[in-house]
C-alpha cells in the first residue's frame, strides 16, 4: 500500500517524508495491536488467546520503537513525552503545570 501524502510528494523535504513514513508506520502498529486485543478479548481457546495475546505485546513493542525515534528526533515530542508519560499525577493535571510553563510550539529539526 502507498503512503498517502497530505501535500505533494515531491515538495516535501526528505524529513518530512522520513517523518510521515514513521507516524504512519506508528498508525498501523497501534491499529494492528487494537485488532489484536479485540480478537484476544472474544477468542474462547487458550492456545490462541496466548499466541494472540504474545502477537498484540509485539506490537506494542513496535510502537514503543517508533514513539521513541520521533522522540529522538523532534523536541516537542520529547518534550511533551516527558511531561505526560511515567507519571502518576492525574493527565489533567499535568496538562496544567505543561501550561503554565509555557511548553508549546512546534519544532521540528529543519521544519520550523
Amino acid at each position: 500500500m502507498p503512503l498517502e501524502y497530505h501535500e505533494p510528494y515531491e515538495e516535501l523535504s526528505p524529513q518530512a517524508r522520513e517523518i510521515h513514513r514513521a507516524v504512519q508506520s506508528l498508525v498501523e502498529e497501534l491499529e494492528a495491536f487494537d485488532w489484536y486485543m479485540a480478537r484476544v478479548d472474544v477468542t474462547k481457546d487458550a492456545g490462541l488467546k496466548s499466541v494472540l495475546a504474545h502477537n498484540m505485546n509485539e506490537e506494542v513493542e513496535h510502537a514503543a520503537m517508533v514513539l521513541e525515534w520521533l522522540r529522538r528526533l523532534i523536541p516537542q515530542f520529547d518534550l511533551q513525552l516527558r511531561n505526560y508519560l511515567f507519571t502518576a499525577a492525574p493527565i489533567g493535571e499535568v496538562e496544567e503545570q505543561a501550561g503554565k510553563a509555557g511548553h508549546g510550539g512546534l519544532n521540528v529539526g529543519s521544519l520550523h
